[in-house]
């Protein structure tokens, strides 16, 4: 049984009761853009991005909160370590089934691109026609573990819990999820680079130079291990956000990669 494509609803995935918010056609009528969240973000803090992505596409738009996120159930703590290919390989195709999804892109910020990498690299979905990675992490670097110690510090000692309690139910749930488990697990050098190595599909990665939890490392990764076409941007006056700084950069070249990949998918049915 699948949701309704209604603005604003619920859906229950992983046991978890899951806000969502769609914009333009429906799966049935046309392809799907699933947007994933970075690791303090939610439905809300995607802003107009998904809305400005509908209306440069013509596709759908399907954003949702994870667990511990937004107006989302609480996740449960301790997170494990492997939170990422949890929610990836358990919990996404959940998601995916509950709206319908026939057709389309996976476009993840931070935590959200690594869950889509996983998903693309670890369950074979043909449905899935390119994943969109943005800040995407593949394993751990010292400058980004120093950067949410820094953000941890500020939970504790400024209006920071405040501010993130304006878009999370629970802002400790939301920040403490996050948080711990890379500084309780990061110094074990996770690393799920692996799942590069079963892309079958086209990537756009796209990164800030200024991106204060990862390096271009991350991207170059993607492009020395996978198989299937790479197109890269590299943004420059760009942090972690390239949807936030770069918005309008970043809009049409998500809507050209989609445009792209529709000429060839139209081309292969013409040809065939």
């Amino acid at each position: 049984m699948t949701a309704s494509w209604t603005p604003v609803g619920t859906l229950t995935a992983g046991g978890k009761s899951l806000e969502y918010t769609c914009y333009g056609p429906a799966p049935s009528d046309a392809p799907t853009l699933v947007l994933l969240h970075e690791g303090l973000g939610c439905v809300a803090l995607w802003k107009d991005f998904p809305e400005a992505l509908a209306k440069a596409t013509g596709m759908g738009v399907f954003v949702y909160s994870r667990a511990g996120y937004g107006q989302s159930e609480a996740a449960d703590l301790p997170r494990p370590a492997d939170y990422m290919s949890v929610e990836a390989i358990e919990v996404l195709p959940q998601v995916l089934d509950a709206i319908g999804f026939e057709r389309g892109i996976l476009v993840g910020h931070s935590d959200g691109a690594t869950i889509a990498a996983i998903y693309a690299g670890s369950v074979a979905d043909y449905r899935v026609r390119s994943i969109v990675l943005m800040a995407p992490h593949f394993f751990t670097e010292e400058m980004g573990l120093a950067e949410i110690a820094r953000a941890t510090v500020a939970f504790e000692t400024t209006d920071l819990r405040a501010r993130l309690a304006k878009y999370h139910r629970d802002p400790d749930n939301a920040f403490l999820g996050w948080s711990e488990v890379w500084l309780r697990h990061g110094s074990n050098k996770w690393n799920v680079a692996d799942v590069i190595d079963h892309f079958r599909i086209p990537t756009l990665a796209i990164q800030g130079v200024g991106d204060e939890y990862g390096t271009i490392a991350q991207i170059e990764e993607v492009e020395s291990r996978a198989y299937s076409p790479v197109d890269t941007l590299i943004l420059n006056n760009c942090k972690h956000a390239p949807f936030v700084d770069q918005r309008a950069v970043v809009t049409a070249e998500i809507s050209e990669h989609c445009a792209r990949l529709q000429r060839i998918e139209m081309a292969k049915v013409v040809g065939f």
